[in-house]
């Protein structure tokens, strides 16, 4: 046989009930849920901020990260809802490299898919209880949905994802906010396909079980920037895009329409400094455009504590093994200057 089975993976129920969500958290993330669901429908006219480490590649420094965000988020609250990014899954795109803490809780050793659940539960469970904000995840595995679906106030599937028929009609069962990102191709239409599917309901098989879903009203898109046949990358963040984009919503019956803009990435060429640059451009043209403020209902950004990004054992505290973020002061003037433009 091709496959070796190393391990049985515990259930999402056994995991739950040995890494439990304390009850005040429970009701935090329920406001929280609410408030994000007002922005995405509209009854709510404050604007998110999804941000944080592009990995969560180590306990202490991603939750010390996110415990500094409580003040600014606090600072903020009449404008801003600040949703930390604790990615816990990496997508790869040749599969060579780090994956993340959910399968290799230390970089530096093996993976311990095992051990990498129970990491991922309980970094989630920290973050929350040392902060008082619910956070955001990358989906890259549908099936691990089951293991943090009461911690997440935020989904989302990545550019390599959007176009797979498990993760659309996963995030069709989610009940909080799910972001999907244009493919690297950048092809509007696929990001808009993948919406539709999500947001009506499916059967299908998940886990082991034959399943319906109802749907998912709050699935939205996150623009990224994108990958020319020539191998360049296209921006895809202007007021021309964002204008394209709200004719294209226009034609399809979705609902809750909405666009987040992914200021890293494709978007950035992966410099990471450009962060600051693309959002005020956003933040510029949601004042210039009624249209485009109703359609642009939030930001991510890749940050930590230090800037740029390290060699996986190098061992720089708060800086990313993976994509180069922007560091914790720039971070922090971003997100009152964030602030400040959304007025």
């Amino acid at each position: 046989m091709s496959f070796q089975y190393l391990n049985q993976l515990p259930s999402p129920a056994e995991i739950l009930k040995e890494y439990p969500l304390p009850e005040d958290l429970t009701r935090i993330k329920k406001e929280r849920d609410a408030a994000i669901r007002d922005v995405l429908t509209g009854k709510d006219d404050r604007f998110l901020v999804v941000i944080g480490p592009c990995s969560a590649d180590s306990e202490d420094p991603v939750c010390d990260y996110v415990s500094r965000l409580t003040k600014v988020a606090e600072d903020v609250k009449d404008r801003l809802i600040i949703i930390p990014r604790v990615y816990t899954n990496k997508p790869r795109t040749t599969g060579e490299g780090y994956k993340g803490i959910a399968t290799q809780p230390d970089p530096e050793k093996e993976p311990d898919m095992v051990a990498g659940m129970i990491a991922m539960r309980k970094l989630h469970i920290r973050a929350f209880q040392e902060s008082g904000l619910s956070s955001a995840d990358e989906m890259l595995y549908p099936e691990n949905w089951s293991y943090v679906e009461d911690l997440l106030s935020y989904v989302a599937i990545g550019a390599r994802s959007v176009e797979d028929q498990q993760h659309r009609l996963t995030v069709s069962g989610f009940d909080v906010a799910s972001g999907m990102k244009n493919p690297t191709s950048g092809d509007f239409s696929v990001m808009l396909n993948s919406v539709y599917a999500a947001q009506h309901p499916h059967h299908f098989v998940y886990r082991g079980y034959e399943v319906e879903t109802t749907g998912n009203e709050l699935t939205h898109v996150v623009l990224r920037g994108a990958v020319s046949k020539h191998g360049n990358n296209t921006q895809n963040y202007h007021y021309e895009d964002i204008m394209r984009l709200i004719e294209m919503y226009n034609e399809r019956d979705l609902k809750n329409p909405a666009a987040i803009i992914d200021a890293n990435h494709a978007n950035s060429n992966k410099q990471y400094q450009e962060q600051v640059r693309i959002v005020k451009e956003v933040m510029h043209n949601r004042r210039v455009s009624d249209e485009i403020r109703q359609m642009v209902k939030g930001v991510m950004i890749e940050s930590y504590i230090e800037p740029g990004c390290q060699k996986i054992g190098d061992h720089v505290y708060g800086k990313s093994i993976t994509d180069p973020c922007l560091g914790w002061e720039d971070s922090e003037k971003l997100i009152y200057t964030i602030a400040e433009m959304a007025e």
